[in-house]
């Protein structure tokens, strides 16, 4: 369909600022139409798709058209740009909320839940991305080159990629969920009056941080997971 959110920010990922703009969840929950999504949070239609007919005015050539990349390109670069990101941010982050919270958490208790549900993040999206790492991609990677190749596809350890592909994205769920939880604690990141220097870098990393993760997962299952699951069948 058309209007389905997930399939707008893939072929168009500009379309994200504007769903970001309303509250509309595009990565987790982009299986949803405009249609849903507007009934179930009573957004105003006509603005929404007002604002997406904008991006057609100001379209610009996108270096970046992720929908067109092959797929063992596509799963590399979610690796080395996405996965690599995370790792090194988590310390970081963990250090700068920890911090925080010692700090300001007598005025401010909802900083050790924030810490508290980050460091759940940073335990499990490591373990996430470790089983995309040495196991489900360099299967995609392989389908992907067996596939340019015109070489038949070795059997699958798993069965099919529907199994672990859904694992992933329920995975994906958990940690929008999560983060979800972390902004509405922390007022959309929003740093208290008299919340020092350390207070505002932590929740522009957090924020950043959850934007580098909306990408990351939009990638994943809107555009990656899609395509193998049609990949497979077209073996079939």
């Amino acid at each position: 369909m058309e209007n389905v959110i997930g399939q707008l920010v893939a072929k168009d990922y500009r379309t994200a600022a504007v769903f970001e703009k309303y509250g509309i969840d595009f990565c987790c929950k982009g299986n949803r139409t405009i249609d849903d999504v507007c009934n179930q949070k009573s957004i105003d239609k006509a603005s929404l798709t007002k604002d997406l007919a904008l991006l057609d005015d100001v379209r610009e050539a996108n270096p970046n058209d992720y929908n067109e990349w092959p797929l063992d390109l596509l799963a590399s670069y979610i690796v080395q740009k996405h996965h690599r990101y995370v790792e090194k941010q988590i310390p970081v982050l963990q250090g700068y909320l920890k911090k925080i919270a010692s700090v300001h958490g007598g005025e401010q208790p909802e900083l050790f839940e924030i810490a508290e549900l980050f460091n759940k993040t940073a335990s499990e999206l490591t373990a996430h991305m470790k089983k995309e790492e040495l196991i489900l991609f360099p299967k995609i990677q392989k389908l992907a080159r067996t596939q340019n190749e015109g070489a038949e596809n070795n059997t699958i350890p798993f069965g099919t990629f529907k199994n672990p592909i859904t694992a992933m994205m329920d995975e994906h769920t958990n940690e929008g969920e999560r983060f979800q939880k972390i902004k509405e604690l922390s007022n959309n990141y929003t740093v208290p009056a008299g919340g020092c220097n350390t207070y505002r870098v932590a929740f522009a990393l957090l924020n950043e941080f959850e934007n580098d993760l909306h990408l990351h997962i939009h990638l994943e299952n809107n555009i990656l997971f899609p395509k193998v699951i049609a990949m497979e069948s077209q073996k079939k």
